[in-house]
């Protein structure tokens, strides 16, 4: 039996409609921006395996650290313990994130680091002896699938069945020069002194549709939640380590955040980790001779070192000039394309922001995760063995930063073609 056969008896994937779905590829190796089947064959991965990898799989740079570190330490308790990697990945990752960071709390995966930021925000305020129970966030936003990302996610199909289960946000629109004036009166009138937080992506909601708004009037509605002392929590998780161009998003505005979510990109890829940071004032809030004010949350492989480890190699990598000389090539290579797709009758909103481009294919039915035209679109990019995941008709590129221009070329052609057919 295939490795694809054999999966199809015993494994349940995410995202996926088991009955209907088309057999899995069974990848067995990866070298850079390729990804090789059980057969030889290679797939050009167009979407960096769900976002997370940004320097090429099997980087060998990675590999090395990572084998150097299993051979002394795999993994400590991080309650009362700790080690080299967890402390060295915090000393130097601080430094470099936007805003006033000064604390950094490991957990598992994104959906995690979104869960331990709610939780800080929810019990700074009650540890200060104050009622702010109510949380800001996006429409179209998407934070994760747990039961607090879920809820701080606008509702949707990924929350359809769960939506009784949730707490209540209060959802407003992204920022645009047009409707600024009416979103932070919204704002006022939903009472800031009991909002506890606002939890946003910054410039570019991945999971809604790769949509993107602009920095100028985002920088705007932050300042003025920040004068209400609304706790601002950036979802870096997708847009962090170089997406939208820079390091980070939150440098395209001046307010700094609060709070961030890493993970993703956090570990080149390579393995899941998750990092929500916070300002002292945060931290501070939680140091008391009483115990009820504690933080309890944990995980069992809350800072991994091997995990670490792998963190801390990503950003070297990250750091090196040759890391963003590649970003801003991509970009540039992006932004001509976008030209080109202009031009055709079928294609709409085409948008650009950083290593990501993004645009919509028209079709009879509304826009959205479960049109169907999801089903050709996949279907026609395997053949091509090129890794292209659409969200419903809303197809994007954002590939590790490695990939060359021949290969960027590849994908655009064949983005073309596939219209082209339509």
């Amino acid at each position: 039996m295939t490795l694809s056969e054999r999966d199809q008896q015993v494994i349940w994937h995410p995202y996926t409609q088991m009955q209907t779905a088309p057999a899995p590829v069974g990848i067995v190796r990866g070298e850079g921006t390729l990804l090789y089947d059980e057969e030889g064959n290679s797939y050009l991965d167009a979407t960096s395996s769900w976002w997370v990898n940004i320097h090429g799989h099997a980087h060998p740079y990675i590999a090395k650290q990572l084998a150097a570190q299993a051979t002394e330490l795999q993994h400590c308790i991080f309650a009362g313990y700790t080690h080299p990697p967890a402390v060295n990945l915090a000393e130097r990752l601080l430094p470099i994130l936007p805003g006033h960071q000064q604390r950094v709390f490991y957990s598992d995966n994104g959906s995690t680091a979104v869960e331990v930021a709610l939780k800080m925000c929810i019990q700074y305020w009650h540890n200060k002896g104050q009622k702010r129970n109510k949380i800001l966030a996006f429409s179209n936003s998407y934070h994760g699938d747990t039961f607090g990302a879920m809820s701080v996610s606008s509702r949707s199909v990924f929350t359809r069945v769960f939506d009784d289960f949730l707490f209540d946000v209060h959802f407003i629109d992204t920022p645009t020069k047009d409707n600024i004036t009416t979103l932070k009166a919204q704002v006022d009138a939903l009472h800031p002194s009991d909002i506890a937080a606002f939890i946003f992506e910054p410039l570019v909601q991945g999971a809604g549709g790769m949509l993107m708004y602009e920095a100028d009037v985002f920088d705007e509605l932050l300042q003025h939640c920040h004068q209400h002392q609304i706790m601002l929590i950036a979802d870096e998780i997708m847009t962090g380590f170089g997406r939208t161009g820079r390091n980070f998003a939150m440098e395209n505005v001046s307010t700094p955040p609060d709070i961030i979510c890493l993970s993703k990109g956090l570990t080149g890829g390579s393995i899941a980790l998750g990092i929500t940071t916070c300002t002292a004032e945060i931290y501070n809030a939680f140091l008391s001779e009483s115990k009820l004010k504690t933080l309890f949350h944990g995980h069992s492989f809350t800072a991994n070192p091997l995990a670490c480890v792998i963190a801390l190699a990503s950003l070297d990598l990250f750091l090196q000039p040759s890391c963003k000389e590649n970003r801003v090539r991509v970009e540039t290579q992006h932004r001509q394309f976008a030209t080109q797709l202009k031009t055709l009758k079928l294609i709409k909103n085409v948008r650009v922001q950083g290593t990501i481009i993004a645009f919509e294919i028209v079709t009879d039915t509304e826009d959205s995760y479960i049109n169907n035209l999801a089903d050709y679109l996949h279907k026609f990019f395997k053949e091509k063995r090129i890794m292209l995941r659409p969200l419903g008709n809303t197809l994007y590129i954002m590939a590790p930063y490695c990939i060359t221009n021949e290969q960027l070329d590849r994908v655009y052609k064949s983005i073309e073609e596939c219209v082209k057919a339509l």
